[in-house]
């Protein structure tokens, strides 16, 4: 009796195990094809490359601009304005008039899942940028209706930074920038000498940029909540003073949720991009 009381449990349990075992295979089988596929930049960048959407917001921030440039021209020929300085319009580089798409890219391919910055410097030279949609020809109607568009970007890549600066936009087809309206600053992120630099000289219209921080620098700071009070504040600012253009890759919104603009690519950055997606 004990020996055919063994001999069921074994064969039970035997069965149990035969079905158990292809249910953790599958199992193991969808872990390994999820920890594949978790790179938290896939979506956003798989949208900034096919979406027209995506494009379409290029176009209209650059409409958008042509219609301010286009009413500061009106109301200076209607009106006999005790302000005499010359036109301009400040405009950010990178992800603003210049897409790096294939940077974006190729630190996919490579497995990277954070912004590197060594790539990104090996990578500049390369002369890759293209113009964002819209950028060119906004540049041509400012320049067709003296309006001067400056450049001003924060970028180091040693001393070869103002040069390459000015040969990726040259490249990317804005063959007439000129030198001396190229502003690089490699040491820093605060834009607000440089831009309050120009406005001394002239009148400035409206600024460009992907960031805040293009726009002045109180927007720098480690706070979600902070950095967004400090934006509604602004409200009516932006589409008059400030326009905006779309970065869901890089930029000091990151900053803001990890105290920093490049964190490392380690599994507790990874926990923390994760828990500013689900909202906590």
């Amino acid at each position: 009796m004990l020996n055919r009381i063994l001999r069921t449990g074994v064969a039970a349990a035997a069965i149990l195990g035969a079905l158990a075992t292809p249910v953790t295979a599958a199992e193991s089988e969808r872990e390994s094809a999820n920890a594949a596929l978790t790179n938290p930049l896939l979506y956003a960048i798989a949208w900034r490359q096919t979406a027209a959407e995506f494009r379409a917001l290029y176009y209209q921030g650059f409409a958008l601009a042509q219609l301010r440039v286009e009413q500061a021209l009106a109301a200076r020929g209607a009106s006999a304005s005790n302000d005499t300085r010359p036109l301009a319009v400040i405009t950010d580089v990178d992800e603003t008039v210049l897409l790096s798409g294939a940077y974006w890219g190729q630190l996919i391919a490579e497995g990277g899942d954070f912004f590197d910055d060594a790539t990104w410097d090996a990578w500049v030279p390369n002369n890759e940028f293209v113009a964002s949609p819209g950028a060119r020809e906004f540049a041509a109607f400012c320049e067709a209706n003296g309006v001067t568009l400056f450049f001003v970007t924060n970028r180091d890549q040693g001393e070869a930074t103002f040069e390459l600066a000015l040969g990726n936009l040259r490249a990317a087809g804005f063959e007439n920038v000129r030198a001396e309206n190229l502003r690089v600053l490699r040491e820093t992120s605060n834009k607000e000498a440089v831009q309050a630099q120009i406005r001394s000289d002239y009148r400035v219209i409206a600024s460009l940029g992907d960031n805040l921080n293009d726009f002045a620098r109180r927007y720098y700071v480690i706070d979600v909540a902070e950095r967004e009070a400090l934006m509604h504040a602004d409200a009516a600012r932006f589409g008059t003073d400030y326009i905006v253009f779309p970065n869901p890759t890089d930029g000091h919104w990151i900053r803001a949720i990890f105290g920093e603009s490049e964190p490392a690519p380690t599994e507790a950055n990874r926990r923390i991009l994760r828990a500013a997606a689900v909202g906590r």
